[in-house]
């Protein structure tokens, strides 16, 4: 398969992410290069977050305001200087419907990128619910975003934007080089301190040595993305550029 390599950085980007810290893992590296490039991006996220830990007694509304703070932080950590946008629905519970679909065409209408982010939809043996859902609703907001006659209410000029980079892609063909952006994309992951133990299998009791290794399986991460394409770090995409 052909593998397609930098495009040339765009004025606006919109990720979307289904959880709070999804868009860092998927594109933090190519977010934070493209930012630094003098691209306005924007970050929305699906859900609220609040059923992200591994403790029964963590209160769900608490998590779920930590988790939006540990966003904006990581928002900025990569340079991001655009929105963030919040749906606050119920995490584990996202629905890919027409509710759904009307805030992210609203949200790509008012925002209106170049290039949206997103989780691929159609990964196989995907065990997360809100992952496949974001991803549908990314792919579905283009669709009616970029026609007229979609959702006449929202009132705002439709948009088609440029392309959509799908992030966990199972059949990627395209390739961000992440040489010089790497450490953003690991202290932005790092800003979502709430996730250190449930997703970065860094405990509280940690001497360094996992933060170490969570840190190395990124790098090893971005080194096999890269290596489709020739690059020693990179972040690989399915790149769908007829919108």
């Amino acid at each position: 398969m052909s593998v397609s390599v930098d495009l040339p950085t765009p004025a606006r980007a919109l990720a979307i992410g289904a959880h709070p810290d999804d868009i860092e893992f998927g594109a933090g590296a190519t977010l934070a290069k493209w930012a630094a490039d003098g691209c306005t991006v924007s970050l929305l996220v699906c859900t609220d977050g609040s059923k992200g830990s591994w403790d029964p007694d963590a209160a769900p509304a608490e998590l779920a305001a930590t988790r939006q703070r540990e966003q904006a932080d990581a928002a900025r950590v990569l340079g991001a200087t655009g929105d963030i946008v919040f749906l606050g629905w119920t995490d584990g519970e996202l629905e890919s419907g027409l509710r759904q679909r009307v805030q992210i065409t609203a949200a790509i209408r008012r925002l209106r990128p170049d290039i949206v982010l997103g989780h691929d939809p159609w990964t196989r043996y995907r065990l997360h619910p809100d992952h496949h859902h974001a991803g549908l609703l990314a792919v579905e907001g283009i669709v009616a975003a970029r026609d007229p006659h979609f959702f006449p209410e929202i009132a705002l000029a439709h948009h088609r934007p440029d392309g959509l980079l799908l992030f966990e892609a199972e059949e990627p063909d395209h390739v961000e080089s992440s040489r010089g952006h790497e450490m953003a994309k690991l202290a932005a992951l790092e800003a979502h301190a709430s996730q250190f133990e449930s997703t970065m299998s860094v405990t509280g009791a940690d001497d360094g040595s996992e933060l170490a290794a969570f840190r190395e399986r990124e790098l090893e991460r971005l080194r096999e993305h890269g290596a489709r394409a020739g690059f020693d770090l990179g972040e690989a995409f399915k790149h769908i550029h007829d919108l």
